[in-house]
């Protein structure tokens, strides 16, 4: 069902990190009802890949030490409202391209990404909206059968999400073994608690990184390790893909510089790396390692790929940066399994969408995932379940911008019993 738009229309706003970002406000019609509104949060990265679609920052240092972002909200409020209001659309494909050639860059660096995805992913609420279809609904048939997917909560946090020593960005617990979303947030937040008490008794800071996750102060990656499989056991649960899994994500392009990846302030070669991951795996129920190395560093990724990739899930994210084109020579080339899935990382929910297709079709495993700097808008949650990828994180069961996904999944399962749980 098309729709019509009559206004779209942006402010600044704060997010999670006390960071500007818009929040986007769509007004159209269609044949029925001629009030829809919708209003979104637009989320924002702090790790970004080299080719991201870029966010607008008015680099202004007397607003928000430069990061403010009224050039983008002027975007939203002048080229793209006159170019939209007024206009039909039968699809939101369509409205998306009108977007990206209104743009006219490869990036969306005139207008902003910011400013882009804001309005794509109000418009796409717009047509499930249209169509009286909740918003996971409306992705039926583009990727896959809707599933529950196995929620990822990031409960320790280094590299740029913390103050602490910790080089690696993410160490994740994932509940693949739980029966139902329901249970899996629920081991979810019995972990994180155990882990609190666990860092607690030790005289470890409990305090939290740009996600919700715990930022103690270690140096190796291996103690958070032994940290999660402590909490996970003294949780009462099963520390392995039958019970509470691990996934981490170094994001490895942070610490990665002229061929060498400094750990806790030790050099490491690619091939280092590798077998240091190998070893991680062999010693600990880890299922899933995201960015292990940089997104410059293909040839290592490729003796990733074969040293590790018929045992666990490599997702590629600096690497990829939910781009079609890039996923396509990756999956050419044997770089990863697994495709981390950013909306804004792209800049429409079309481009994301065809981004989930090549995965897909190459039989890559798709991982959707939110921001560091994130909004309370639950459209990540939405767009999981609708194409069936199986895999979600949101950060950790705690915070409101992380759990109101979380929640939602639990609230979709218990409206619709009928769909299925897991990695799929």
């Amino acid at each position: 069902m098309s729709i019509t738009i009559r206004t779209v229309h942006a402010v600044e706003i704060l997010d999670s990190r006390s960071r500007p970002t818009l929040s986007v406000t769509l007004a159209a019609a269609a044949p029925g009802n001629d009030d829809i509104v919708i209003r979104t949060g637009v989320p924002a990265g702090a790790s970004t890949g080299s080719r991201e679609a870029t966010e607008l920052r008015d680099g202004d240092k007397d607003r928000y030490s430069g990061q403010g972002v009224l050039k983008a909200v002027e975007s939203v409020n002048g080229e793209i409202h006159e170019r939209l209001a007024g206009h039909e659309f039968p699809s939101l494909a369509e409205l998306d391209h009108e977007l990206i050639d209104l743009d006219g860059t490869t990036n969306k660096s005139r207008l902003g990404a910011n400013a882009i995805v804001g309005v794509s992913i109000a418009a796409s609420y717009a047509f499930a909206t249209a169509e009286r279809q909740q918003l996971w609904q409306s992705f039926f048939g583009f990727v896959g059968a809707p599933d529950l997917p196995v929620p990822h909560f990031n409960v320790i946090n280094g590299g740029v999400h913390a103050l602490n020593e910790l080089d690696f960005q993410e160490f994740m617990l994932a509940p693949i073994g739980a029966p139902s979303i329901a249970e899996a947030v629920r081991a979810g937040s019995e972990v994180y608690s155990a882990l609190r008490s666990l860092l607690h008794s030790r005289n470890m800071s409990v305090g939290l990184g740009d996600e919700g996750g715990f930022a103690p102060e270690i140096a190796e990656p291996e103690e958070a390790l032994d940290l999660l499989v402590e909490a996970i056991t003294t949780a009462g649960y099963t520390a392995g893909t039958d019970g509470v899994a691990i996934a981490i994500d170094p994001a490895s392009s942070e610490f990665y510089s002229d061929g060498t990846y400094t750990v806790a302030g030790k050099p490491f070669s690619s091939d280092e790396m590798i077998e240091r991951y190998a070893e991680m795996v062999k010693r600990y129920p880890v299922y899933s390692i995201e960015d292990g190395l940089s997104e410059s560093d293909w040839p290592g990724w490729q003796r990733l790929t074969s040293r590790l990739g018929d045992t666990i899930q490599l997702v590629g994210d600096d690497i990829f940066c939910t781009n079609p084109g890039i996923i396509s020579e990756g999956i050419d080339q044997g770089v990863g399994n697994s495709a981390l899935i950013k909306v804004n990382q792209i800049g429409t929910v079309t481009e994301t969408l065809d981004a989930m297709i090549t995965c897909r079709d190459g039989n890559y495993t798709q991982f959707v995932s939110h921001r560091s700097g994130e909004t309370p808008d639950t459209f990540i949650a939405d767009l999981a379940v609708g194409t069936g990828a199986g895999r979600i994180k949101s950060g950790a069961p705690a915070r409101g911008e992380r759990v109101s996904k979380y929640n939602l999944l639990i609230e979709i399962a218990d409206d619709n019993r009928e769909l299925p749980f897991g990695l799929g």
